[in-house]
C-alpha cells in the first residue's frame, strides 16, 4: 500500500472519528445529559458546627444503666440514646464521651469519640423518626446530586471535630493535610477542579485552610495551586465577623435540642475550643499577616500582631446594631478586678460602691478578653474562656480567626446567607442566686428584625440597626460581611424564589458601592412574597466572578435544605461547566420546574400548572393530582434552557 493512499485512509479516519464525536455530543444534549467539563468537576462539602456525627472510640460502662458506650457507638447524635440516659439520670456517662478538657482539649480518660467519615457523617446526625429535622443536614442536597446524575466519586464530605480549635484540627488530626490531600485526589480522579460547599463555621475552617496552604506551597505556586483544584467557593450562612448567640451559650448554655439542662450544656459547650471561633469581633481590628512577613524578611513573630483602626474608638459598637453583652454585676468594691483592663477601670470609675452595676460590652471588648476578665471573680469559667482565647486564637501562629475576612483569592466566589429573620444582637445577663453553671440568667434580649431594633418585650431599642436582619441565628451585620468584596460597580437583580415567568423580576445594573457600606436596592418589595436579591461582579477583578445572594426568610441551619438555594446552585453550576455559556452568571430571567417534585395540580384551571413544563401522567401508587404532575421532558433538557 503506498504512502500517499495510507495518509488518504488516516485523513478518513479522522474525519469520521470527529463527526461521530460532534454526533455524540449533540445526541447527548438530546437526551438530557450533561455536556462540557462536567463529568470532571467534584463537590467538596465542609459541614458546619455540630454538623457531623461524632462515634464512640472506646468502651465505657455506664452505671445503673442499660445503654454502655462501644466503640463507633453514636455520640453525636444519638437522641434515643441521650434520651433515655437523661431519664435515667446518666447524662454524665454520655458528657463523658462529648467533653473536652477546656486547657489541653483532649478527651475524658474513660471515654474518647472521633468524627465518623464519609458523606454518612453529614446527611443525617440521627437516623429515624424521632428527631426529624434536628438531626437532618446534607441529605436532601446529596438527593438532588442523585437526581441530576452526579456519580458517587464526585461528591466528597470532609468531616472534621467541630469540637477543636482550627490549630488542634491540625495538631491532632492533620486535617489540613488530609483537606489538602482530599483536593489534590479530586483532581486526579475527577481530571478537574473542585467545587466547594461550606455551611456556617465549615467556612471558618475553609478559611484557615487557605492560610495554612500558603505556608505548605512555594509562594509563586499558591495563586496556581488554587486555579488548578478549585472553581468555586459557594460560602453558605457564614458568621464572617461571629455570631452574638455564642455569647450566650458561653454564659447561659444552648442545648441544641437535646434533652439536657442548659447548665449542662454550658459545661459542654465551653469545654470546646471551637466555642470561641464565633464569637463576635469588630471589622475594625486586624492582625499582621505572618505570612506576608515571613516572606518579605520581616521580624517573624510567633502570632500576629493585634491593633484596631481610629474608627473602631470613634464609632459605637464595634460597628454591630448595640452593645453584645450587658451584665449586671455585683460590686463588693474595686479590689475585686484584680486584673481587669482600663477599658473595664473606666466603666467602674462611676460606680456606688456595693451596689449592682449594669457594665456593656462591644464585640471587641468581647473577642480580645475584656469581657470575660471583667467577669473573672464571679465566674469560674472565664479563665478557662481566657485561656483558650489567648493560647488558640490570639496567639495562632497562622491566623487570628477573630479578625476581618479578605475575598478568598478564588475564582468565583458565591456568598449566600438568609436574611429578615428575628435574629438575636444583644443579650442582657444577670446573677440567677444559682451555683455555676446556673449562675447567670437572661433578663432581656435584644433582637433585629427587618432594619429596627425591638427588645424581647417588643419595644424598639436605641442603635445602629442595619437594613435587614439576619438567618435567626447570625445577624446581618455579620452575614453580609462579603459584600465588601464586590467592586465599586455590582449588578442587582431582585426575582421570586418560586417557579416565575419573569414579569416580577427587577434589575439595577452599575449600582455604585461604596466601599463599608452597604447597598441597598431602589426595588420594590411585596409583602406576600419572598424574594432572592443577587449582587454580581465580574469586572472589578481581571478573570474574577463575586456574587452575593440574600434569601428572603432563610434560616439559618435550614438554608442547606432549601430548594431554592438547590435549584439556584445547580443552575450556576450547569451554566459554568456548560460549553455554550455566554453570559457571566445564569440568567434570571426565568424560573420554570426542573423537577417532578416542583410540578404541580391547579385547580383553578383543572389542569397541571406550568403547562409549558408539566403534563399530568399517572403512575402507578400517586394519591392526588399533584403527584401525576410530571415534567414533559428530563431535567438535563429543562437546564439547557438556562445556557
Amino acid at each position: 500500500m503506498s504512502v500517499q493512499l495510507k495518509m488518504r485512509i488516516c485523513f478518513v479516519v479522522v474525519v469520521i472519528f470527529v463527526l461521530l464525536l460532534g454526533a455524540l455530543r449533540q445526541t447527548a444534549a438530546a437526551n438530557g445529559k450533561m455536556t462540557g467539563d462536567y463529568s470532571k468537576l467534584s463537590g467538596i462539602i465542609i459541614p458546619g458546627f455540630a454538623s457531623t456525627q461524632l462515634r464512640a472510640w472506646s468502651f465505657l460502662d455506664c452505671p445503673y444503666s442499660p445503654l454502655d458506650f462501644n466503640p463507633l457507638d453514636l455520640v453525636w447524635l444519638d437522641t434515643t440514646k441521650s434520651i433515655i440516659l437523661q431519664l435515667l439520670s446518666a447524662v454524665n456517662c454520655w458528657l463523658k464521651c462529648v467533653l473536652l478538657d477546656p486547657y489541653n482539649q483532649t478527651d475524658h480518660p474513660e471515654c474518647k469519640s472521633r468524627p465518623d467519615s464519609g458523606l454518612s457523617a453529614i446527611t443525617e446526625l440521627d437516623p429515624g423518626y424521632i428527631t426529624g429535622p434536628l438531626s437532618s443536614v446534607w441529605k436532601d442536597w446529596i438527593k438532588w446530586c442523585i437526581e441530576f446524575g452526579i456519580e458517587a466519586n464526585a461528591i466528597i464530605a470532609v468531616p472534621y471535630d467541630w469540637r477543636l480549635s482550627p490549630s488542634k484540627l491540625e495538631e491532632r488530626d492533620l486535617y489540613f493535610h488530609k483537606l489538602k490531600l482530599t483536593f489534590e485526589t479530586a483532581l486526579k480522579l475527577r481530571g478537574g477542579p473542585s467545587v466547594v460547599f461550606a455551611h456556617s463555621l465549615g467556612n471558618n475552617v475553609f478559611r484557615y485552610f487557605l492560610e495554612w496552604l500558603k505556608l505548605e506551597i512555594a509562594p509563586k505556586h499558591y495563586i496556581q495551586w488554587l486555579d488548578e483544584h478549585i472553581h468555586a467557593y459557594f460560602a453558605v450562612g457564614s458568621p464572617f465577623l461571629g455570631a452574638t448567640e455564642t455569647v450566650k451559650a458561653a454564659l447561659s448554655g444552648a442545648t441544641f435540642g437535646l434533652p439536657v439542662s442548659e447548665g449542662t450544656a454550658r459545661l459542654m459547650f465551653n469545654s470546646f475550643g471551637s466555642s470561641l471561633w464565633m464569637m463576635p469581633f469588630s471589622k475594625y481590628c486586624t492582625a499582621d499577616s505572618i505570612y506576608w512577613k515571613h516572606f518579605s524578611g520581616g521580624i517573624k513573630k510567633d502570632h500576629p500582631t493585634y491593633h484596631c483602626d481610629e474608627q473602631e474608638f470613634r464609632l459605637n459598637y464595634s460597628g454591630w446594631p448595640t452593645n453584645i453583652v450587658n451584665i449586671e454585676i455585683p460590686i463588693r468594691g474595686y479590689d475585686a478586678y484584680p486584673s481587669v483592663t482600663d477599658v473595664t477601670l473606666t466603666n467602674l470609675s462611676s460606680m456606688e460602691y456595693g451596689f449592682p452595676t449594669l457594665l456593656s460590652f462591644s464585640a471587641r471588648e468581647v473577642s480580645d478578653g475584656t469581657f470575660f476578665k471583667s467577669i473573672e471573680d464571679y465566674d469560674p469559667e472565664s479563665k478557662r474562656l481566657l485561656h483558650q482565647l489567648k493560647k488558640l486564637y490570639h496567639n495562632d501562629p497562622i491566623l487570628n480567626p477573630l479578625t476581618p475576612w479578605d475575598r478568598p483569592p478564588i475564582k468565583n466566589v458565591f456568598c449566600i446567607y438568609g436574611v429578615d429573620m428575628k435574629t438575636e444582637v444583644g443579650h442582657y445577663f444577670a446573677p440567677s442566686g444559682k451555683p455555676y453553671p446556673d449562675n447567670w440568667i437572661i433578663t432581656d434580649i435584644i433582637y433585629e428584625m427587618e432594619g429596627s431594633l425591638i427588645s424581647r418585650s417588643g419595644n424598639l431599642v436605641d442603635g445602629n440597626p442595619g437594613t435587614s436582619s439576619g438567618d435567626e441565628t447570625v445577624p446581618y451585620h455579620s452575614l453580609s460581611w462579603c459584600k465588601n468584596w464586590l467592586g465599586p460597580k455590582v449588578n442587582i437583580t431582585r426575582t421570586p424564589q418560586t417557579e416565575h415567568d419573569g414579569s416580577d423580576v427587577q434589575v439595577e445594573l452599575s449600582v455604585e458601592n461604596l466601599h463599608g457600606a452597604d447597598i441597598v436596592p431602589n426595588m420594590t418589595r411585596s409583602p406576600k412574597v419572598k424574594y432572592i436579591t443577587y449582587y454580581e461582579d465580574s469586572e472589578s477583578i481581571p478573570e474574577k466572578r463575586t456574587a452575593v445572594w440574600e434569601i428572603d426568610k432563610a434560616n439559618h441551619r435550614n438554608i442547606v435544605r432549601s430548594p431554592v438555594l438547590m435549584r439556584e446552585l445547580w443552575l450556576q453550576m450547569w451554566h459554568d461547566i456548560h460549553p455554550d455559556a455566554t453570559s457571566k452568571f445564569v440568567t434570571k430571567a426565568k424560573r420554570g420546574p426542573l423537577r417532578d417534585e416542583d410540578c404541580y395540580w391547579d385547580y383553578g384551571k383543572a389542569r397541571c400548572a406550568w403547562s409549558e413544563y408539566c403534563e399530568y401522567s399517572y403512575a402507578f401508587g400517586d394519591v392526588h393530582l399533584g403527584q401525576s404532575c410530571r415534567l414533559k421532558m428530563s431535567s438535563g433538557d429543562m437546564l439547557l434552557r438556562y445556557v
